[in-house]
């Protein structure tokens, strides 16, 4: 399909990934304050979408682990509360942040507290059977629960690694895991090659969720918004977006989660509203974001709060302005 054609069609699925969500709230009996919304125990929540073929409600904001365990303990205590009092109900992490250090960190600021608001989300980069397995225990632990929301393979980076990791039982541990009732929803995440979670899709349909680049640089190179996002919209997979601000590529950054001399898309040519508004547009359940500083957290919920989905047009006029410096340089994480 012609991208601008197939982007109109992709946005064309947003809408209804928000009424779903309306919906489901209104089946649980979540008392709803506003249309866009719902309240639990802890106050009102953000927007809901729908973490496709789970039918879970989550908020349309995640809050990204590696950025708060990067975090002085100070700072993580006051992000996470800002967070909640936020709406925010989605939480991000995962076994290689801080080697371990992001899931010890919510295990204790997060769980013990919330553990019944939030959905909890961690990620394993086990590349066979037993060290799948011993990664789920160890982050049961340090998270300090007995389940998880959601449980991912983290970073498929080729088809060849994809490969050796079905062969090695990784995905056998995946299933298992949620047979048994430690997981509820399992998944796999990737950035650097499309053609790896290619190789995911034709191989496996065990999948509840997808982790993925969507950004507006995206479309102009090695793409994940029109190599993979159609089909995880066509097999209701739920789609995480991630890397929305390129991991700090907009920023001039040309390594994780910082900025850097290189050209700037941001504030340059683009604002941070418009660059994440782009890829609430598109038909994601979550945006998992990050943050530098508490501030920069809220800063994230008051974008949500006043998100207005881009019509055809805008998407397209964002996605022009920049792809003359689309590649490497700006996505730098890409293979």
């Amino acid at each position: 399909m012609e991208r601008r054609s197939l982007l109109k069609w992709l946005a064309g699925f947003t809408a209804g990934i928000i009424l779903s969500a309306k919906t489901n709230a209104q089946n649980k009996n979540q008392p709803s304050d506003s249309s866009r919304g719902g309240r639990d125990r802890l106050g009102k929540l953000l927007p809901l979408r729908t973490l496709g073929r789970t039918g879970e409600a989550v908020t349309m904001l995640g809050v990204g682990g590696w950025h708060l365990g990067g975090l002085s303990e100070r700072d993580a205590q006051e992000t996470i509360e800002i967070a909640l009092q936020g709406g925010v109900r989605f939480f991000d992490t995962a076994k290689m942040y801080q080697s371990g250090g992001s899931e010890t960190r919510m295990g204790k600021l997060l769980t013990p507290k919330y553990r019944d608001v939030i959905y909890l989300m961690t990620k394993t980069v086990a590349h066979d059977a037993k060290g799948a397995r011993r990664d789920l225990e160890e982050s049961l632990r340090r998270l300090n629960t007995d389940y998880l929301d959601l449980w991912q393979v983290h970073t498929v980076e080729s088809p060849q690694n994809v490969d050796e990791r079905i062969a090695n039982g990784v995905f056998e541990v995946m299933a298992e895991a949620k047979a048994s009732g430690k997981v509820r929803h399992i998944g796999f995440t990737g950035h650097r090659q499309p053609e790896a979670h290619l190789q995911v899709l034709e191989k496996s349909d065990i999948f509840d969720t997808c982790q993925l680049p969507i950004n507006i640089a995206d479309p102009s190179y090695s793409s994940f918004i029109q190599q993979v996002l159609p089909k995880l919209v066509e097999r209701n997979i739920g789609v995480l977006a991630m890397k929305s601000l390129a991991n700090g590529g907009f920023f001039g950054g040309s390594s994780h989660g910082r900025h850097g001399n290189n050209p700037k898309i941001v504030p340059d040519r683009v604002t941070v509203a418009e660059a994440i508004n782009f890829a609430w547009s598109m038909p994601v359940s979550v945006l998992i974001t990050g943050f530098d500083n508490p501030q920069q957290m809220q800063e994230k919920i008051d974008l949500a709060h006043s998100f207005v989905a881009m019509d055809e047009q805008q998407r397209q006029d964002l996605i022009d302005k920049v792809a003359d410096l689309a590649g490497r340089r700006v996505e730098f994480y890409k293979a």
